[in-house]
Formats: C-alpha cells, structure tokens, sequence
C-alpha cells in the first residue's frame, strides 16, 4: 500500500504496536521524559549534592542510633527465693574506735554484732577530709548527680563491673604527729533480705551491755560514707550515699537515713518477646558488631534468677541492687540515743533494665525512610523554588509571542 512495500517498508512499523507487554503502558504510575526533552542546570547539581550530603548525615545518624542500642525498662514481681543481703559499708567517724558499738538487726528479729564482723582501723578525720575533695552532702549532691545518672545505664554499669576487684581500698597511714582520734569502719556482712536496721552508736549505749558508759563529752556523730552498698562489692560504682559528708558541733545528735532497695538486672541479653529472637533464621549482616561499649553494681547471673543461682557470672547480665535514700537529723535530749541508724526496706520488686539492639532489616528500612524522604522532599522543594523564580522574574506561561502568534517573525516572512 501507497508503495511501501515496494520499498521495503512495513506500515505496521510507523505506528504503535499491539500486544499484553504494550497495554500495560496504560498502568505505568512512572512515566518517563526522552532525555532529548530534559535541561540539566548547575543549580540542580548543588542541590543534587546537598541533598545527597543530607542523605549520607541521616543515614550515619541511623546507623549510630541503631549501634548505641536503646534501653527498656520493665518492672515485674521477683521470682524465687533469696534468704540473704550482703550489705557493704566504709564509714569514718571522729571517735575512738573502742567508743563505737555497732550492730544490725532486721524485722525477724535477728540481731548481727556487726562490730565484731567489721574492721576498725585508726586514722585521722582531716586526712579523709583533705583526700576526697569530692565529699558532698546528701542534701546537695551537685555534680554527682551526673554521675549518678551515669550509673543506671547498662553499658557503662557493665563497664565498670567486669574485671574489677572487689576489694576496699586501704587505710591511709597517719601523719607525723597525727594522734588521729577518727575510727574507719568498714568490712561486708551477711543479713537476711528482710527489713532491717543499722545503726552506729557509742559504747554503753542503745543496748544493754556490760561495761561503763561512754562520757557524754566524746560523743561526735559526725561521718563520711565512703560507700554503702547492698549486694557484692563494687567500689567503682557510685551509689546514692558515697561520696558523702555530715557534720554536727552537738554531742546528742540522730543521723537517720532510710533507704529503699530495689533488686536490679542489667542485661544485654534480647527480649524474649523481641522480633530478633522469634525470626533466629534471619541473617543479619551487623551481627558482629557489638552493643554500645559505654557502659553498675553487682552479682553477675543469667537473667531467669528463679532458675540459675544467684552466683553465676555473665559478662552480658548483671544482678545487682539499687537504693534509693532520703536523711533526716535532728538534736536530741540526753534521754534519747544519739549515733547514726540506717534503716532500710527492700521492696518486692524487680526492675529489669535491658539494653538491645533492633534487627538489621529495621535499620534498613529506617534508612531507607531517611533517604527517600529527603530526595522526595528535596525534589518538591527545589520544583517549587524554580517555579517561583519564574513566577518572579514574569516569565509565566502563556505570556511567550512566536511566529505561529503573529509575532515580529511572521511578521518580517511577510515582507
């Protein structure tokens, strides 16, 4: 037909071709520009490389936050049973060592001598006083609270708690000259996880005992708490009284502190119930990186403690308790008993908090998220600002004059 075969031509050729593959034409949701129709400007580079830049920024902050882990914080009832509470303490007070009496009991009525499970050792109160310039008071913790905040995080309580010895620290050896007159008690017992008191107060008084009383001249109740703890020992952990100071001029005066102590695990190990432990076929390609290296206080054991004694280690899970402690003090008549009483209550409680990392496929599509976003986001922009300059410099459309318009062009063809 009209000679194109004659030629070698086919007419079906010059038109569209027909079939399943070219009606789904009618679907595409991405139609697509010939590259003939398109103008690349260096405006669009920078904003093509700002916005990359912006890109790869969201990216590496997922991927931080991805690599840091997120902490959860679940309280729950404490199952099993434990019979016993280590309580740890280090206290400088400025009396004899042979005036103090020192003993412990708890609300099933038992009654520990803890004077004669504790060491005594002579020193100096100002040599404590000079050495720990970071002493406060509980009532003004300053820059301990920082500290403090520290302490609850999971990475940095297992920092601290690996490979460290459990020992107190020596007793500073007396200057020359210095006569001393300050008592450091310090040493760990056993007592039983009940309710229970623990008081310091001087000799031949608060309990019945033979022996003359102590002149009402020496008594000086003031003290510095190097560390109270309960639990196995961690020096390097700083709990809410460490680190603290009080003082009083009077001879008859109460010191009372009460404590209220909350069993803790700190734990890496997954959630039972997290995504990454129910899909253990996936494979994930950041599975050999470790959790956050930034890493407080006590017993290492697995985390299902109503099946595991409370003595195994465990680099990743750590069993251990928290306290929380408020002060109270007062001067007294010489009728009452002066010293230092700590009064503690543990609460039927078990705060597990549990430091985890989500999935590898999360990650990648919080990225994903970022990325598509900005480039999105970024092209809506960038169209929008072109549009505006045009709209600005009054190059609208429609406002154009050609040849086919009558224009000065059609007009010079006519001549």
């Amino acid at each position: 037909m009209n000679g194109f075969a004659d030629h070698g031509l086919d007419e079906a050729a010059f038109g569209e071709k027909k079939g399943f593959t070219e009606g789904l034409r009618t679907f595409d949701a991405f139609p697509k520009t010939k590259p003939t129709y398109t103008r690349r400007s260096s405006a669009g580079g920078y904003a093509t490389l700002l916005l990359l830049f912006l890109s790869f920024l969201l990216s590496l902050t997922e991927f931080r936050r991805w690599y840091r882990g997120h902490e959860t914080h679940l309280f729950s009832v404490e199952k099993g049973v434990s019979h016993d509470l280590q309580i740890n303490l280090d206290v400088v007070i400025p009396m004899a060592c042979g005036d103090l009496h020192i003993n412990v009991q708890d609300a099933s009525g038992d009654r520990i001598l803890a004077g004669d499970m504790l060491k005594r050792d002579p020193t100096s109160w100002l040599q404590w006083v000079d050495a720990k310039g970071d002493l406060h008071s509980l009532a003004r913790p300053g820059e301990m609270e920082a500290e403090l905040e520290k302490d609850t995080h999971v990475g940095h309580v297992l920092g601290e708690v690996v490979g460290q010895k459990k020992k107190f620290r020596k007793t500073p050896k007396l200057r020359r000259g210095d006569r001393g007159g300050a008592c450091r008690v310090y040493g760990s017992l056993e007592g039983n996880k009940v309710q229970g008191d623990f008081h310091i107060t001087a000799r031949g008084h608060g309990y019945f005992e033979w022996g003359e009383h102590l002149d009402h001249s020496a008594f000086n109740f003031s003290h510095i708490v190097n560390e109270l703890s309960f639990g196995p020992l961690y020096p390097s952990l700083l709990n809410p009284l460490d680190s603290t100071i009080a003082t009083t001029p009077h001879h008859f005066y109460k010191f009372q502190y009460y404590l209220s102590v909350v069993p803790t695990i700190y734990t890496r190990t997954p959630s039972p119930s997290s995504p990454s432990t129910t899909s253990s076929s996936f494979f994930s390609p950041f599975s050999f990186f470790p959790l956050s290296l930034f890493t407080r206080r006590t017993s290492s054991v697995p985390l299902s403690t109503q099946n595991t004694p409370l003595g195994s280690t465990s680099t990743n899970t750590i069993f251990t308790n928290q306290y929380a402690a408020t002060s109270h003090e007062t001067e007294i008549s010489e009728r009452s008993v002066p010293g230092i009483f700590f009064k503690f209550d543990i609460e039927p409680i078990l705060l597990t908090v549990r430091e985890e990392r989500d999935g590898a496929l999360r990650l990648l599509v919080r990225v994903v998220n970022a990325v598509s976003g900005v480039l999105v986001g970024g092209g809506w922009v960038y169209g929008l600002f072109g549009w505006s300059r045009e709209v600005i410099g009054g190059r609208k459309k429609g406002k154009a004059v050609g040849v086919l318009h009558g224009g000065e062009g059609a007009e010079g063809e006519e001549e």
